[in-house]
């Protein structure tokens, strides 16, 4: 090719899915019964991302025939979320691994603690880790960072909420940590509830016209309305909106609408929530309050996997010290 820039080359295709070299395998779904569907078909693609044809340096460097037993540990202190997302990522490669949790979903852990055991193949538990440890640090962090918000505001009638704003792709594993953490799922997408925001009112023409317009289509879903103003509160109100989303709103604005909404619509207070205001948030009667940082600012809770010694049917004998993927 001659004069300007060069035409970029295809993208290799990549190779179809293999664990472990083995082109067919148990899926988890047979032993994890309590996960839907969607996070199990979740779970298969990430080990489908991480794995492609399969775990070459796994496969070159640890015997086929070699069992071991892994423990799972936590490095800090937080809340535990997504064990049996871990056993159904392990069980995705071996399905007769042995998982063995060792702590609650939600409990309360403290650092160096052991969260579970998985024994069985080794070049399974190997790799599998870094998927499994993925999903369980993740939502465990989410967890932790809700409980923090949820005790915030105990002793108070308001509830702690989620959004949307999830990780694309996960956002089922993200609104489950969310419960787990003790908060509350607010609508799941774009289709389960009608939420008219800003720029839906804006387009619309008017808030009362928004709030008509949804009315009259009769989807029997339920209607929230956001409010930025107390003038919109009183307009929600009077349009019959069961549910108003306080947006950006001062703790005294909040507590005007909530004197003009108490009994005749849920309140949600929104924006700007951290954990520093949000408890004088609560105190102001708002029913719930949503908070976009429970799922797109957690930090992931920090676990490690390490082997123990365990006799093999080769002789071989896994490393004392923790792999990290």
């Amino acid at each position: 090719m001659t004069g300007g820039a060069e035409r970029p080359r295809p993208a290799k295709p990549r190779p179809a899915y293999c664990p472990l070299g083995v082109r067919s395998f148990t899926p988890a779904r047979r032993t994890m019964g309590m996960l839907s569907d969607e996070l199990l078909a979740c779970i298969v693609r990430a080990l489908q991302e991480d794995l492609g044809s399969g775990d070459v340096t796994t496969r070159i460097t640890v015997p086929e025939d070699c069992r071991a037993e892994a423990r799972l540990v936590v490095n800090e202190a937080g809340i535990v979320a997504g064990l049996d997302v871990a056993e159904a990522v392990f069980r995705e490669l071996d399905p007769t691994v042995s998982f063995s949790p060792l702590v609650p979903e939600g409990s309360r852990v403290a650092a160096k603690q052991v969260l579970a055991t998985a024994s069985g193949q080794a070049r399974a538990i190997l790799s599998a880790e870094r998927t499994a440890l993925n999903f369980l640090g993740r939502m465990s962090g989410i967890a932790t960072l809700t409980r923090k918000f949820v005790e915030a505001v105990a002793g108070t009638s308001a509830q702690i909420l989620d959004t949307r704003k999830t990780a694309p792709g996960l956002r089922a594993f993200d609104k489950l940590a969310v419960r787990r953490g003790g908060g509350q799922n607010h609508r799941f997408g774009l289709y389960d509830m009608i939420l008219i925001k800003d720029n839906h009112i804006d387009l619309a023409g008017s808030l009362m016209e928004a709030v008509r317009r949804a009315q009259a289509a009769g989807s029997g879903l339920e209607i929230e309305v956001e409010a930025r103003t107390l003038e919109d509160v009183q307009a929600g109100l009077e349009a019959g909106a069961r549910r108003i989303l306080l947006d950006n709103m001062s703790p005294e604005m909040l507590k005007e609408a909530v004197a003009l909404g108490r009994g005749r619509a849920r309140l949600e207070a929104s924006g700007n929530v951290s954990l520093e205001n949000v408890r004088q948030i609560a105190e102001t009667g708002v029913d719930e309050i949503s908070i976009g940082a429970l799922t797109h600012s957690g930090k992931a809770l920090d676990i490690s996997l390490d082997f123990t010694p365990a006799p093999t049917s080769s002789g071989v004998r896994p490393p004392s010290e923790g792999w990290h993927a």
